[in-house]
């Protein structure tokens, strides 16, 4: 955080919810710094709850506030911290489908691939993969029918996209929220 921006949360007072602005392009060619037992504490902190006070997190991990600003920053500065974000309850949400949507692509078509995935609708994890298929795809939708429409419509009229394969969520646990009621 800049000076200003620093200056600017203090003046929102010691228990302000951590106002950060969005992710940093780490450096491309300066290699990650170590992490101590202080910096993964207060990644554990912030990714429990990310809204936590520069106070409150400072407090948890026995340091002065200045001292968190500044290990906060270099996270962010470094890339470690890419962002900050709610955990969302994709059914309460109205997203009571999910599913994890496996894909054969042709081969070197990745980054195209990529662009479109991004664009559908509901579409919440993407990754290039090794193994049996290429890509994992996690989306949540409104429902069954609207799953099938993406899968058998979007998906497959993409050229690159060889063959899907859905695996239907039943149920979820978020192993980050260790404060989120069942």
């Amino acid at each position: 955080m800049a000076d200003e921006q620093m200056a600017e949360a203090a003046a929102d007072g010691p228990d302000a919810p951590l106002a950060v602005p969005g992710p940093a392009a780490p450096a491309a060619a300066a290699p990650p710094r170590p992490l101590d037992a202080i910096d993964r504490a207060i990644l554990q902190i912030l990714k429990t709850d990310g809204r936590a006070s520069i106070r409150s997190v400072a407090e948890r991990v026995h340091v002065s506030r200045a001292n968190a600003y500044a290990r906060i920053n270099r996270l962010i500065d470094d890339g470690v911290i890419r962002g900050f974000s709610a955990r969302i309850n994709h059914e309460r949400a109205g997203h009571g489908a999910s599913a994890y949507i496996t894909l054969r692509i042709v081969q070197n078509s990745w980054r195209t691939v990529r662009e479109q995935l991004e664009a559908l609708p509901g579409a919440a994890h993407i990754a290039l993969v090794s193994g049996d298929f290429d890509v994992l795809l996690l989306v949540h939708t409104p429902d069954n029918r609207t799953l099938r429409e993406l899968v058998l419509t979007r998906l497959q009229a993409i050229p690159e996209v060889l063959s899907t394969r859905t695996l239907l969520v039943f149920e979820e646990t978020d192993l980050d929220a260790s404060t989120e009621a069942p």
